[in-house]
């Protein structure tokens, strides 16, 4: 049996004062399996990106707790916290949030230097992931000479080289067309089942949500209700639909399947 990897226990975040509070997370409670590849859904305003924002340690949660392989991040200072942001987690942002002036290879090893990770092997794990994510030909490329699929692959190879624990991704399709989100979310269920990779992804996307194992969905706040697709005999196809059926319970839609 896997070991779980990321607990959140009764986890709130309220802001304003007593008279006029908005509850931005109401108590949310789960576990992360390690290597599960699990999704985070609800409607604009729901708190899935508080919730992701609240893990990654940049929102400070008002209550509850948030446990990393059994440590507590709330206890999390310094040295340690910088560590955590750093290398124990790896963050992929809609926008991919690649530095203009840099090529895709200076980007990637951009964690190395910030977090003083230097050692042999560096060029070859940059090369690894390259072919992995197939940005190779683009390594020597600064991100105006890029697709927007492919940036967010050499975004996805920025937050895997330091080898996280957890892959933390926001709307990794938001900015992308139907052929690369679909390329995209190839790639990261590929590096799911190969690498074993965790990863927790927020989306509005039943799309991109099909590829993953399992869907919170979270509403108002609250866990609303979860779904796991069904090794090996469900497609992928049916699961999106399962997924459908609770995005309308939530009020949400999809377009069609990839």
């Amino acid at each position: 049996m896997r070991d779980t990897i990321l607990e959140v226990k009764d986890l709130k975040k309220y802001y304003g004062k007593k008279d006029s509070i908005t509850k931005a997370l109401d108590g949310i409670t789960f576990q992360v399996i390690n290597g599960e590849f699990i999704g985070i859904m609800g409607s604009s305003g729901s708190g899935k990106t508080t919730l992701l924002n609240c893990i990654a340690t940049t929102t400070k949660p008002t209550e509850g707790s948030i446990l990393l392989n059994k440590e507590d991040l709330g206890n999390f200072k310094g040295k340690k916290l910088a560590e955590y942001r750093g290398s124990r987690i790896g963050y992929l942002f809609q926008n991919f949030e690649l530095l203009e002036n840099l090529t895709a290879r200076e980007n990637i090893m951009l964690p190395i230097a910030i977090h003083n990770k230097l050692k042999e092997g560096n060029e070859n794990r940059v090369e690894e992931l390259a072919n992995y994510m197939e940005i190779k030909d683009v390594l020597d490329k600064f991100p105006t000479e890029m697709s927007g699929g492919q940036k967010q692959r050499v975004a996805a190879a920025r937050a895997l080289i330091l080898n996280p624990e957890i892959v933390l991704a926001d709307e990794p399709t938001g900015a992308l067309d139907s052929k690369n989100a679909k390329a995209l979310m190839e790639k990261l269920s590929q590096l799911n089942e190969d690498k074993k990779a965790t990863i927790l992804m927020v989306t509005h996307d039943a799309n991109a949500a099909s590829y993953c194992n399992r869907i919170l969905f979270i509403q108002d706040g609250k866990l609303f209700h979860e779904v796991r697709r069904k090794f090996p005999e469900e497609s992928r196809q049916d699961f999106y639909e399962r997924i459908l059926l609770v995005m309308a319970q939530l009020g949400g839609g999809s377009a069609n399947v990839l």
